[in-house]
């Protein structure tokens, strides 16, 4: 397999992880507030941004998504949801995910950059 089609499976696991994690309040009976709300939003970026880089890759999409991957591991307890079980653990399981698939992604970029052309 080559790095293009590396990034698109894991933009691909993103944008399932992102349906996931949109669905997950349902799934799991979340209560509503902020680990619903915070499901609800960052499902939803996650999806975009993931449909933004199958579209066309952009370095700055892997990094929102580490971003928002990031956020999701510690929003349960920035926002007060830490001691409700499913929440927590859909929130730090699809958190650490997303944060890898973007950690991976990104390192291929930097170790091995696309080649650009010179025209003379």
């Amino acid at each position: 397999m080559n790095e293009w089609s590396n990034a698109k499976l894991c933009d691909v696991a993103n944008l399932v992880l992102g349906g996931f994690l949109f669905a997950s309040p349902w799934i799991f009976g979340f209560a509503t507030g902020a680990p619903w709300t915070n499901a609800m939003i960052c499902g939803v970026i996650i999806a975009v941004l993931s449909i933004a880089a199958l579209a066309m890759f952009a370095i700055w999409e892997e990094w929102l998504n580490l971003i928002v991957g990031l956020w999701l591991i510690a929003s349960p307890w920035v926002l007060g949801f830490a001691g409700t079980v499913a929440a927590l653990n859909v929130h730090l399981a699809v958190g650490f995910l997303v944060a890898v698939l973007a950690a991976i992604e990104l390192w291929f970029m930097y170790q091995h950059p696309p080649r650009q052309t010179v025209s003379h």
